[in-house]
């Protein structure tokens, strides 16, 4: 009995040993000013970079930030080939996306990233827990996979990534000058250092920081602002470990 007990023990502190030293792979995109001046935001570099600095404060972190004019195409895409492909089994793997969103992607500095780009590059990461954060308008036209061929919806299920994104297909995501961040961002960021975590075990799960997060973005909207979810993810799948 004792040498049960004594195994019982050790599989415990091997199982919590993983989840607290999982490392987060993130690669933050953030478009605020874009070529010209008739399609600049106000919030979006601001997004990224708080997104950088709520993970980097938690745990070991490999990332690649790319701000307005760095945030490329061919530029985000290297970097999600490199810093996804790093990441172990019991890592996390993060897209955050702010800026223009568009039917079928987002709006780059030099052009447009296809949302199948984004998955095809998630597919290729041997890690289980996978999010893509995106405070876009219109950005629930994620989900969509009605226009895609048979591969490109293969690698989207490989992918097994969670859709965090900040408004439903017909809806604006909105920001405020007066604001650090945008609405989405707001509470994404509340939540995850600790807002959402209702049962306080310091784990933020997929399931605590969607019902925080749009709870407080449609209040704050006024029902103008619908976050929305979706993936092939368990609800416990765990997006931030405070250590």
């Amino acid at each position: 009995m004792i040498y049960n007990l004594k195994g019982l023990i050790l599989i415990l502190f091997l199982l919590i040993s993983n989840e607290t030293h999982a490392k987060i792979f993130l690669v933050s995109v953030g478009i605020a000013d874009y070529p010209g001046i008739s399609n600049d935001l106000i919030l979006p570099a601001r997004d990224a970079q708080t997104i950088t600095w709520l993970y980097s404060k938690n745990m070991s972190m490999q990332y690649c930030q790319l701000l307005n004019k760095e945030a490329t195409k061919s530029k985000i895409v290297a970097a999600m080939n490199k810093v996804f492909l790093e990441a172990g089994f019991d890592d996390m793997v993060v897209f955050f996306y702010s800026g223009h969103g568009y039917d079928g992607g987002f709006c780059v500095y030099d052009g447009e990233l296809p949302y199948k780009e984004i998955r095809k590059a998630m597919a290729e990461s041997k890690c289980r827990n996978k999010m893509i954060f995106a405070d876009a308008c219109f950005s629930g036209k994620m989900r969509r996979e009605g226009n895609s061929n048979q591969s490109e919806v293969t690698d989207a299920q490989k992918a097994n990534v969670m859709l965090f994104l900040s408004s439903r297909s017909n809806e604006y995501s909105i920001e405020r000058e007066s604001m650090k961040n945008g609405f989405f961002t707001t509470f994404l960021q509340k939540g995850l250092r600790g807002g959402a975590d209702v049962n306080m075990d310091r784990v933020i799960t997929a399931r605590e920081l969607f019902d925080y997060v749009h709870r407080n973005v449609v209040r704050m909207s006024g029902g103008k602002q619908h976050p929305v979810m979706w993936g092939k993810f368990p609800n416990d799948m765990p997006v931030v470990i405070w250590k």
